[in-house]
This record gives structure tokens, sequence and C-alpha cells, in this order.
């Protein structure tokens, strides 16, 4: 059974905090009276973690991280907004991670079993999902989704409103100004589509038909001679894309990037739109994927 939270005695830990059982506060650390920390998390020296801030079971805040802190948008005035993280998450050195803005839906929201390597900074609406990888120095801006399993190399550099795909890879150094499709090898500066994320995909254990299927849906999306649009028309009625449940999920991505209602589309909405996402769930696609929905 976990233990009682165990809090060096130079911390701070103002009496608001709920620390779970197992919970354990490192030399000089600070936790705030709205923070929620679930059971097993370490606080390594010098860490911080404020606002009104929900961190889950097991995870690891390295030293001089700051989790929870103000937005660095100029149209945040001090609301209530929230931080919500899951469990298993590795935040490493000088890690900074913003709570949301009302503008953008209120909340900055990190899934499970996520490593966040040293001097990511990951602004204010973000929304990602579960077992992604952020190298080190990885910026990402505000209102951006990553989805499940991505990898973002260091130094790479995300514009706000970017939509990072399942299992998508960036190279390093990067310059992101555009969606990044799942299942996709993303690299340079500017940034294009070089090919498909192979190797990642045989990591995750994706079985070898549905490779094939994605390097066909890939090769007409990407290297044919018909437009995107005409491509997504021509992949919908293949039999790959009943087949498929990961083909299905690249199609709709593109084709919801074409039309505007994913990623950079939703910029444009902003005067009409304050918070910035449609009204479905950025991350709910995966349900399919994963069965669960």
């Amino acid at each position: 059974m976990p233990s009682d939270p165990v809090i060096h005695p130079s911390a701070v830990v103002d009496p608001g905090a709920r620390l779970a059982p197992g919970v354990e506060i490192g030399p000089f650390s600070y936790v705030g009276p709205k923070v929620s920390l679930g059971e097993n998390t370490v606080l390594m020296n010098h860490a911080t973690v404020i606002g009104n801030t929900s961190v889950g079971a097991d995870c690891r805040i390295f030293q001089g991280a700051v989790v929870g802190g103000f937005p660095q948008d100029l149209k945040y005035h001090g609301e209530d907004t929230l931080l919500e993280i899951g469990d298993n998450n590795i935040i490493r050195e000088f890690v900074t991670i913003n709570k949301g803005t009302i503008g953008g839906g209120g909340v900055t929201r990190i899934g499970s079993r996520n490593l966040i390597m040293a001097y990511v900074h990951i602004a204010h609406d973000c929304l990602l999902g579960d077992d992604i990888i952020l190298a080190n120095v990885t910026t990402l801006a505000g209102h951006i989704v990553i989805e499940d399993k991505a990898r973002i190399s260091g130094l790479a550099a995300l514009h706000h409103y970017v939509t990072v795909g399942t299992l998508a890879f960036i190279g390093g150094a990067s310059k992101i100004t555009q969606d990044v499709p799942p299942y996709c090898l993303v690299d340079g500066n500017p940034s294009r589509v070089r090919g498909l994320n192979i190797e990642g995909l045989k990591r995750s254990g994706v079985n070898r038909s549905t490779i094939n299927g994605l390097k066909e849906a890939f090769r007409v999306l990407y290297r044919s001679d018909m437009n995107r649009s005409q491509a997504i028309d021509e992949l919908k009625e293949d039999p790959l894309f009943e087949a498929f449940a990961e083909v299905r999920h690249l199609v709709h991505f593109v084709e919801r990037e074409v039309m505007g209602w994913r990623g950079r589309g939703r910029e444009a909405l902003r005067p009409d739109r304050p918070a910035g996402f449609s009204s479905e769930n950025p991350l709910s696609e995966k349900k399919e994927r994963d069965g669960t929905g």
C-alpha cells in the first residue's frame, strides 16, 4: 500500500493542495493551493506545480520544471483555467507547461505515459494524447493537438493550431506550420511530408497488411497525379478504406485538413468561435482504432 506523502522540510506545500498516498515532494519544491497530485507521483528538487492543476498517478516531475503556470497570452487576465495531466508521465528538467485560456476552451490536457524531455514548452490549450515523446527543446505554441504515439524530435517548433496525427514522426529542428498527417514522417524547414513512418509503425506492432494498406493510401494521397480532394474520393471507394481503420483515419484526417475543419483551419474561426476547437473532440477518433467506442 502507498505510504503517506513525504515532504522535504525545505519544500513549500500549500495547505489547500491535495496529495494522494505515496506522493514525494523534493527539496525546495513548491506546490500551490489548487494542485492535486496522484498516488506515487514524485517532484524532484526545485520543481514547481501551480495553478488549478491535476497530475495523475506515478508521474515524475524533474528539477526546475514549472507545471501549471500562467499562459503566455496577452488575452489572459487571470481566469481560473485548468491543466490536466494523466498517469505515468515523465516531465524532465526545466519543462514548462501552461494552463488553458478561456478563449481556447479553458484547459490544457496531457494524457498518460508521455515522455516530455528537458526544456520542452507546452503552451496554453494544447491537447496531447497518450504515449507521445517530445524530445529536448521541442516548442509547442498554443492550441496544438497531438494524437497518440507521435514522436517529435529535438528543437522542433510547432505553430499554434497545428494538429499532429497518430504515430507521426517529426524530424529534428523542423519548422511545423501545417498539420502533420498520421503515420507519416515530416522533416525540414520548411517541412514537408517525406514518407510513411514505417519504423514507428513496426515498433508499435502494426501488422504487415495494415502497413501495406497505408503505403497504398499514402501513394494515392501524396505521390499520384490527383489533387488531394480527388485522391480522398478515390480512396473512399477503395476496399482498403473499409478494411483498415488506420487507412480511414489517414483519409479522414487529410479530408478535414483540406476542408479547414482541423488544425490550422481552426485558426480562421477565432473571431467567430473563440474556443478555437470544433465541437468534436480532436482526439476522439482514436476510439475507433482502439476499439473503445
